[in-house]
């Protein structure tokens, strides 16, 4: 796609455009596209971008991972072990390993997903509250100027795995890292990742994954904020720094 480049392995780090995935139907109205996994460098998580067509998918059986879903455009129901969830712009859901679900698309538009599978390994405590948006959570800073919400966490009972969307106004913030593996999906603006010495264009439809302890800065280069999804393993915080550069 204009703009932005193939695939790009960045030392530890690596950088793709949804684009650049093969879009492979499932599940009766979906279409998926694996942009982050083993093959990728990240051995931990795998990232998706899934289009419901309108209509109602066939059930989705998340097997031993736990899945997270954001919803990036469009509206619906997840049907999940017999209860109904409501989909819209800028909200998470947590799917607990073993669980099946079913996404019901009432159209005319299609609803996009970002799914991250992860391993479950700590003990959890789901209850009927699976869905969450962003719009009804409080904001919290990192940084000086960069603002989250988390999404999917402990609240919702997932044990070791945080879902959250962050702001980031125009501008650079400090280079720095995390303890945690984590994969970034740009919702909206444009920008460079600065990773491994290099720069790469990143707008809507980038996804990145970071590996623990990578030196690394998203830099916004529009005139808006950018607005990213981010999902880590193990649990923590988007302001918590391993290293972070001094300005």
């Amino acid at each position: 796609m204009e703009g932005q480049s193939a695939a790009v392995g960045v030392g530890p780090g690596y950088v793709t455009h949804e684009s650049e995935a093969e879009a492979r139907p499932e599940y009766g109205t979906a279409s998926a596209r694996v942009t982050i996994d083993a093959s990728s460098g990240c051995d931990l998580l795998v990232q998706r971008v899934v289009r419901y067509a309108p209509g109602r998918s066939e059930p989705r059986p998340v097997g031993d991972s736990q899945e997270l879903l954001y919803v990036v455009s469009g509206r619906g129901t997840l049907s999940l072990e017999g209860r109904d969830h409501p989909l819209e712009p800028d909200s998470g859901v947590f799917v607990v390993a073993g669980e099946a679900y079913e996404v019901d698309n009432p159209g005319p538009d299609e609803l996009v997903v970002v799914t991250v599978s992860a391993p479950q390994q700590a003990g959890h405590e789901a209850g009927e509250r699976r869905a969450v948006r962003a719009a009804d959570q409080s904001v919290l800073t990192a940084g000086a100027d960069r603002e989250f919400r988390f999404l999917v966490d402990r609240d919702v009972g997932c044990a070791d795995v945080t879902q959250f969307v962050g702001m980031i106004p125009p501008g650079r913030a400090p280079t720095h890292s995390h303890v945690y593996d984590e994969v970034v999906y740009v919702v909206e603006g444009e920008g460079v990742l600065h990773l491994g010495g290099g720069q790469t264009p990143i707008r809507q439809g980038s996804c990145i994954h970071l590996p623990p302890l990578v030196e690394h800065c998203l830099e916004n280069r529009g005139a808006n904020n950018m607005r990213v999804l981010g999902v880590f393993y193990p649990q923590g915080d988007p302001a918590s720094r391993a290293y972070e550069a001094r300005s």
